[in-house]
This record gives structure tokens, C-alpha cells and sequence, in this order.
């Protein structure tokens, strides 16, 4: 009996695992294998799927700056591989190598149980797929692959699921995916003839398509619009995937997306429209309603609509749960300010900006831009090139064309603030050297007081501060369980040695430590150089030693401020076109006793400015000293006949010949003659080619007859005007050399 039993049993077993063959066609078997696939293959590679798509939504960072893509994902050309095509059944399943490594990520996982699924639970028999599963099974291994940048093989199964699957129900879906990845090899006509063939052919024919599914495909033929820069046919099929807003987080970026590309094209009205849309669209995801509101004080056209979008922005910033986007919301605000002259209010809200927590670096470069480019207008360039600074040493693309205008600017400020501060240290030097000894005395030792006040209150500063964390950090808290005795108390006793300390000096644990022979001597050499240092910072003598006495010092450091002061004066009035500042510069330097060879520009440049500012009466004074005490050169020829052009005064020939004998007086060793006569002949040849060179000559001969500071100063002048030319590549290396 027990026997019979067994027999009955493993022949069930056996019939029942036959029935659930692969190659069997039976009820029994499309259903087990139907259910195996979708609640237990599939079910995990979706789940897998979607952690991935989880994982891409969560670590994309949109560029508000830029228009957006369509579609959130970033691509990385360098990461195509070069496709092995498969000639089998359309899997293109690879090798188990491969495979392992695939599974590592979420979107190798999918592939991974798609392919599973296929290979285990398909039931392809006479050509005919009995399992109802296995296409869905091939559209997951497509997305899958597309995700995972591997667009050939992911078309082969897109392919094979509509050449053997025509009437399934996802084929529309897939038909769009595989348009998607067409679009990603740049094969977009071919992805535009095959969606207009799905969502046009089938409107004709009356076939009613899923709401959805027009959605989605309307998305992708923009995609491929956008991908073919045909804006106006992208702007058509925005607009018709938006009228059904199915899916809420690609519904609220198309509409981003459209509103952008109307505001590119300076239709602000439709653009503020779209934008409304979105924030009035509640399954909106909070990142587009808040850049649309954004967006929307970009766009303002008037006053009165500025100060209702400048309302809603205070309120925007007064809400907690925005916080994230404080950065930018101030700094919107600063623009609408700066757009309305309110230039105080802009800085308040750009410097808000940037205290605001944030890791948006972008944002950051930009509102530098702004307050640096407030006070470059403001003439104030020091503080520009200081805003200009911070931006390249946060930026991350420095190859960006923005990016590198900002360091030409910044770059050009650089020579400028180095000749500032040499006026300003060197005007500090003479004028302290000026004074008598009592006088120098005074001045250093109120300069000691202060200093030991500021290191004094530092000090008190961060020992308050290590008291207080030690109170709420733990080591105090805990050793006042034991009492309040003093010693227990760290920052009663923090005090009290600074206190002893300060009357006291160091001294050491012994009897009588209060004779003055008990001062400790046994430093050690770390405590003895800070001791040291400490001494000097406080040591009059010191400071007073600095002081030069030497009148051939004295005399250098008068001639570098007067270069630098003249350097100046060109460069704000050629370069930075502030005639203002410009003529501050040339009139001190002017009054300041310069050396003979720079009377002669100096009173041109003064005349040639104060004629651009429309002042005839300082400007006849200046040409009436070139015209009286330098008549016979360049300059006074050319104010006699300003009406005459510089070509007709000296051809080209003259111009080369000219070069050639001031060249031949360099090589003659007359190197102060030299830079006489091309200082001389400049102002007939401002519009000649060959400029750069006579001035780069000229900064040559300075730099023999003067010394370093004076030839930097001059080759620096022609990196800042002639940057671009071969003279002022040169100049720069000389300048690099000379700085090492």
C-alpha cells in the first residue's frame, strides 16, 4: 500500500511538472508561468526600475539659469559603447561577465530579472509567445538598457517587442520609447516620422489613444524638436502635452520648458501665462512653482507689476519651507531692486544672498557678478576685483565663456589694484618718513595700543568661547555635579590664569615665586619663538627701525608712486574709460615733481581728458603748456591740426623707419633719449599697428637706465592695453620672470 502511494506521488510530481513546461501549451502551464513572471521576476525588476529612476530624479541638479531639458537625465557621450549586435532573438543578453556587473546598479538589476524572465518563463512555441508577460518582460529590458546608456541593444528590444507583439497592449509605449532612444543616437527624423505615424495616423484613422500615452508622445517629438532646434515646431507639441498634465512631474517641466523658450524670445506675456500655470497647478512639485515665481519677476515689464511681484517674493522668503530656496529669492529680489536704481537695497538683498545656506555654487558666481559689477560702475575697483576673485575660485567651469570674460576682467583689475596699492603703502612710507622722531614715536605706539587692545580682546574673545562650550559641551557640566568649588569651575579658572598670567608672568611652582629672579627662564624653543614674535609685535623699536632714513631710498619710493600714478591715469582713462578718476591721478602726479620725461604725456592725457568732459577752460590750460614749452614736438603739431588725420602726418614707411632709428638709439646704449623720442612720437601714431612695439621698446629702454619696480611697471601696462598682441604676450612672460 505504502509502495502504491509513492508511485501515485511522483507521478503526480512529474505530471504536474510537465504540465508546467515551457514547451507544453496548456492552460496549466501559460498560466504558472504567467503568474511566475509578473508577481515574482517582474515584480522585482520594476521595483529595481524604479529605485533607479528614484536615484536619477534625486541626484540631477537643474541649471535655472539655462533652459531646461525635457527630459531630466544627463548623458555622458564618453560612456557609449560600441555596440555588439545581437542576431538572435532580440535580447541581446551578453555574457555572464557582463551581466554580473550590470547587476551592481539598479538598472542592472532590472535587465538582470527581465532577462530572467524571458529565458526561464518564455514560452515561444511555433513562433507564437504563449506567455502573456514576455513583452512586458522586453520593454522593461529596453528601459532598462536606455537608462543605463546602452541605446543599440535597448532598440533591439523595443524592436522585438513590436515586430512580435503588434496587438499587446504596451506596443504604443514601447513605439515611443524606442523613438526616445533614436533620438539619443541623433537619428531624430527617423523618431519624428515614427511618432507622427503613431499619434497623427491614428487620430485619422479615429483610433482613440490613451491620454497618457499622447502625453508622452507629444513629449518626445518636442525632445526631438528641441534636438533639431526647430523651437517653433518644440513650442507645438509642449503645448499639446501640457493640455492633459497626467503625469505631474514631466506635465509641470514641459510647461517650465515652454514658459523659457517664450521668455528667450522676449514674449514675456505668454511667458508670465505659463508660468502662472504651473504655480496654479497643485500636483505641481514644489521646485518648478517656486523658479516659475521666479521666473515671473524676471519677466516683469513695469513698475507697478514690480511691486506686486516684489510683495509676493517677501512673502515667498517669509514662508519656512522655503528656506532651500532662500538664496535665490533674495537675490531676485536685489535684481528687481538694481532693474529699479535702488543700488542699496540690490546690495543688502545680493549679500543676503549669499549668507543664505546653500550649495548652489552657480548662484553664488552670479550674485558676486552682480555686487562686482556694482562697484566697478561705482569706480570702486578694488572691492569689484575682490568680488570678481571669489567667483573664479568657486567656479567650476572655469572654460565657461562667462567665466572666462570674468577673469579677463579680473585679471585686467589685477594690475590696476597692484599700482594703487603701491601709491597708498608708498605715500604711507614718505609721509611717516616725514616726520621727526617724536612724532614717529607717537604715531608707532598708538598703533602698539591699539594692537594689543585688538589681541586682548581676541584673546578674552576665544576664551570666552571655550568656556561656554565647555559649559554646554560636557566637561564643565559634568564637574559641576561635584560642587562649585573654584577649581571645578573651567571658565573661573580660565580667567584666573589669564589674570596671574598678565601680573604675574610665567613662573614656576616653587617657594618665593614672587622674587623677580623666579621668572621663568626654562622655555621651550615653540614657547620662546611665540614669546618672541609676541615681543616684536609690541616692540616700538622695532617698527621705528623700518623708517627709512636714506634719501636715495626715499627718492626711489617718490618715483615708483609717480610711475605708478601715471600708469594709472592711462589705464582708467583708455582702458576703464573713467575720465574722472583718470584725471585725479594725472593731476597728483602732476603736482608731485615727476620726472622730466612724463611733464609731456602728462599734460596731454590731462588735455585730451578734460576735452572729453567738455572742460575748455582746464583744457587750455594744459595745451597751452604743451604749445608753449614743447612746440616742436609731436604733440603740439597735432593740437595745431587736430583736424588732420594721423595717416596723412606719418605714413606706414615713416612709422617703420621711425621704429628702426629708436631702435638703433637703444642699441646705442641712449636708452633715456630713446624712451624720449617715443614718448614723443605716440600721440601721431595712436591708430598705426604698430604701436605695441615702440612701447614695449620704450618699457625695454626704462628698464635700463631705471630700476626693477619702473620696468615692471611699464611692461605691466602694455600686458593691460596690448594683452592680445604679440608685444603684450611677451611683456607678460617678462613680467612673470621678473616676479619669480
Amino acid at each position: 500500500m505504502k509502495f502504491t502511494k509513492k508511485i501515485v506521488l511522483i507521478l503526480s510530481v512529474f505530471a504536474v511538472l510537465y504540465s508546467c513546461s515551457t514547451r507544453k501549451d496548456t492552460v496549466v502551464s501559460r498560466n504558472w508561468h504567467s503568474l511566475n513572471t509578473k508577481f515574482n521576476v517582474l515584480f522585482n525588476g520594476k521595483e529595481a526600475f524604479k529605485k533607479g529612476i528614484e536615484g536619477i530624479n534625486e541626484g540631477y541638479k537643474d541649471d535655472w539659469f539655462q533652459q531646461l531639458p525635457i527630459e531630466p537625465i544627463k548623458f555622458e557621450k564618453e560612456k557609449l559603447e560600441i555596440p555588439t549586435f545581437n542576431t538572435g532573438m532580440g535580447a541581446g543578453f551578453g555574457d555572464a561577465e557582463n551581466e554580473e556587473k550590470k547587476a551592481s546598479t539598479p538598472f542592472g538589476i532590472a535587465e538582470e530579472k527581465a532577462v530572467k524572465a524571458i529565458q526561464k518563463h518564455g514560452m515561444n512555441i511555433d513562433d507564437v509567445e504563449r506567455n502573456s508577460q514576455i513583452d512586458d518582460a522586453y520593454l522593461l529590458l529596453g528601459k532598462a538598457r536606455y537608462y543605463d546608456q546602452r541605446f543599440v541593444p535597448a532598440i533591439e528590444s523595443f524592436n522585438y517587442v513590436i515586430s512580435h507583439y503588434p496587438f499587446a497592449s504596451l506596443i504604443n509605449e514601447t513605439k515611443i520609447w524606442r523613438a526616445k532612444t533614436n533620438i539619443r543616437l541623433d537619428n531624430e527624423e527617423f523618431a519624428i516620422e515614427t511618432l507622427n505615424l503613431l499619434l497623427k495616423v491614428k487620430d485619422t484613422l479615429e483610433i482613440d489613444l490613451p491620454e497618457n500615452i499622447k502625453e508622452a508622445g507629444y513629449t518626445a517629438l518636442a525632445m526631438a524638436y528641441v534636438k533639431t532646434d526647430s523651437i517653433q515646431k518644440a513650442k507645438k507639441f509642449l503645448i499639446k502635452a501640457t493640455e492633459t498634465l497626467n503625469d505631474r512631474n514631466q506635465g509641470a517641466r514641459n510647461m517650465f520648458v515652454l514658459g523659457q523658450i517664450y521668455s528667450s524670445e522676449n514674449k514675456k506675456d505668454s511667458a508670465s501665462a505659463v508660468f502662472n500655470k504651473i504655480i496654479n497647478f497643485k500636483k505641481a512639485p514644489d521646485k518648478y512653482k517656486m523658479h516659475a515665481n521666479i521666473e515671473l519677476a524676471k519677466n516683469s515689464t513695469s513698475d507697478s507689476a514690480s511691486v506686486v511681484i516684489l510683495e509676493k517674493m517677501h512673502k515667498l522668503i517669509k514662508d519656512r519651507d522655503n528656506r532651500k530656496y532662500l538664496d535665490e529669492l533674495y537675490y531676485q529680489v536685489g535684481f528687481l531692486h538694481e532693474k529699479n536704481d535702488s543700488i542699496d537695497l540690490a546690495t543688502e538683498y545680493y549679500n543676503k544672498s549669499l549668507r543664505a545656506e546653500s550649495d548652489n555654487v552657480k548662484q553664488k558666481t552670479y550674485t558676486f557678478e552682480r555686487l562686482g559689477n556694482i562697484n566697478f560702475k561705482n569706480s570702486k575697483y578694488q572691492l569689484a576685483s575682490s568680488y570678481y576673485d571669489s567667483i573664479l575660485n568657486i567656479a567650476a567651469d572655469t572654460l565657461n565663456l562667462r567665466i572666462r570674460r570674468i577673469k579677463r576682467k579680473h585679471r585686467n583689475l589685477a594690475s590696476l589694484i597692484k599700482f594703487e596699492n603701491t601709491v597708498t603703502k608708498n605715500d604711507s612710507i614718505i609721509r611717516i618718513a616725514s616726520l621727526s622722531t617724536e612724532e614717529q614715536a607717537s604715531y608707532f605706539q598708538k598703533y602698539i595700543d591699539d594692537l594689543k587692545k585688538k589681541d586682548e580682546d581676541a584673546a578674552q574673545l576665544k576664551l570666552n568661547q571655550q568656556a561656554f562650550g565647555a559649559t554646554f559641551g560636557g566637561t564643565a557640566l559634568q564637574s559641576n555635579k561635584k560642587g562649585k568649588w573654584y577649581f571645578y569651575n573651567s571658565q573661573s579658572l580660565g580667567f584666573g590664569k589669564t589674570e596671574f598670567q598678565k601680573i604675574w608672568g610665567n613662573r614656576q611652582l616653587e617657594d618665593d615665586w614672587r622674587w623677580s629672579s623666579k621668572i621663568a627662564t626654562n622655555l621651550t624653543n615653540k614657547d620662546s619663538v611665540q614669546v618672541s614674535q609676541k615681543s616684536l609685535r609690541y616692540d616700538l623699536a622695532s617698527y621705528l627701525k623700518t623708517i627709512p632714513t636714506d634719501k636715495n631710498k626715499i627718492d626711489t619710493l617718490k618715483l615708483d608712486r609717480n610711475q605708478a600714478l601715471y600708469e594709472l591715469g592711462l589705464i582708467y582713462k583708455e582702458q576703464f574709460k573713467d575720465t574722472k578718476l583718470a584725471i585725479e591721478r594725472l593731476e597728483r602726479v602732476s603736482t608731485l615733481n615727476p620726472k622730466e620725461a612724463l611733464i609731456l604725456p602728462i599734460n596731454w592725457h590731462l588735455y585730451k581728458a578734460y576735452l572729453d568732459l567738455g572742460d575748455q577752460t582746464k583744457s587750455d590750460i594744459h595745451k597751452n603748456i604743451i604749445l608753449t614749452k614743447y612746440s616742436n614736438t609731436i604733440f603740439a603739431k597735432t593740437i595745431r591740426n587736430p583736424n588732420k588725420k594721423v595717416e596723412e602726418e606719418i605714413s606706414v614707411d615713416e612709422i617703420e623707419n621711425k621704429y628702426k632709428e629708436f631702435y638703433y638709439l637703444y642699441k646705442g646704449n641712449k636708452f633715456q633719449e630713446t624712451v624720449k623720442k617715443i614718448v614723443d612720437i605716440l600721440p601721431s601714431i595712436e591708430n598705426s599697428k604698430l604701436i605695441p612695439k615702440f612701447e614695449l621698446l620704450r618699457a625695454y629702454a626704462i628698464g635700463k637706465y631705471t630700476d626693477k619696480k619702473a620696468y615692471k611697471f611699464a611692461l605691466e601696462a602694455i600686458v593691460i592695453k596690448y594683452g592680445n598682441t604679440e608685444e603684450g604676450k611677451q611683456a607678460k612672460k617678462i613680467v612673470e620672470q621678473l616676479s619669480k
